[in-house]
């Protein structure tokens, strides 16, 4: 009895798949409904979540990196010149 169920059911996904009109999900029925009174606003196509705060300049990075070497240069020949042997 089971096979002659799945016929049915497979008979029934079929006409169904076949029908010319298909009734839109209940979301797409409340989105379409909310739409018609208050349209959504464009989106931009991947647009980004959030504003991007300016980066700094690669200059003032390089300045900053090169003076941290330089320091750590510094204090590591200050200390090997005060440490007696």
């Amino acid at each position: 009895m089971s096979e002659q169920d799945d016929a049915e059911r497979e008979f029934d996904l079929k006409w169904a798949d076949k029908a010319e009109h298909k009734e839109p999900s209940a979301r797409a029925r409340m989105l379409a409904a909310r739409w018609k009174e208050n349209p959504p606003a464009p989106q931009p196509f991947r647009a980004d979540p959030d504003p991007v705060k300016p980066r700094r300049s690669s200059w003032i990075s390089t300045a900053i990196v090169l003076g941290s070497v330089a320091a750590i240069i510094l204090l590591l020949g200050y200390a090997n010149f005060r440490s007696p042997y």
